[in-house]
């Protein structure tokens, strides 16, 4: 059997000194927070704030991940829980953006292997093979662009 794309309740789990349910009562896109507390060995603590900005998922080496715009670290995220806090700058909770049928995507990429599953939403401005409009001549410069 194939290996599932992974999201963040796949990834951040409990040590294997706690039980592998320790964190179910953490919402998903809580749980990268718990994670690095854990690994980190300090306390950090979600940002409270909203801010107004939404990012796009995407799918880097078989795994749902967002970027911060703010100081570009990345995170594991959820389509059960589609907002994302980084916590390295501890830019405020944003809006995620996944596509309408999470599962399609996710199949599409089962005959890829796991480290080769790449995906980027079709609208997202960041990325990098995202088809550019047609260039149209502009009259007034000859035809020129």
């Amino acid at each position: 059997m194939p290996i599932a794309v992974q999201r963040a309740e796949t990834i951040y789990t409990p040590p294997p000194s706690q039980p592998r349910d320790a964190w179910a009562d953490v919402p998903p896109a809580e749980l990268v927070w718990r994670w690095y507390e854990t690994r980190m060995g300090r306390r950090v603590s979600p940002p409270e704030e909203t801010v107004d900005e939404s990012y796009y998922a995407r799918i880097n080496q078989n795994r749902w991940i967002a970027d911060c715009t703010s100081c570009g670290s990345a995170a594991a995220v959820s389509p059960a829980d589609p907002r994302y806090a980084c916590t390295e700058c501890q830019w405020g909770w944003c809006a995620l953006i996944f596509p309408e049928n999470v599962a399609a995507v996710e199949e599409s990429l089962m005959g890829l292997k796991p480290g080769m599953r790449n995906w980027w939403h079709p609208d997202d401005p960041s990325w990098p093979d995202r088809p550019q409009p047609p260039v149209t001549p502009d009259p007034m410069q000859g035809g020129k662009k």
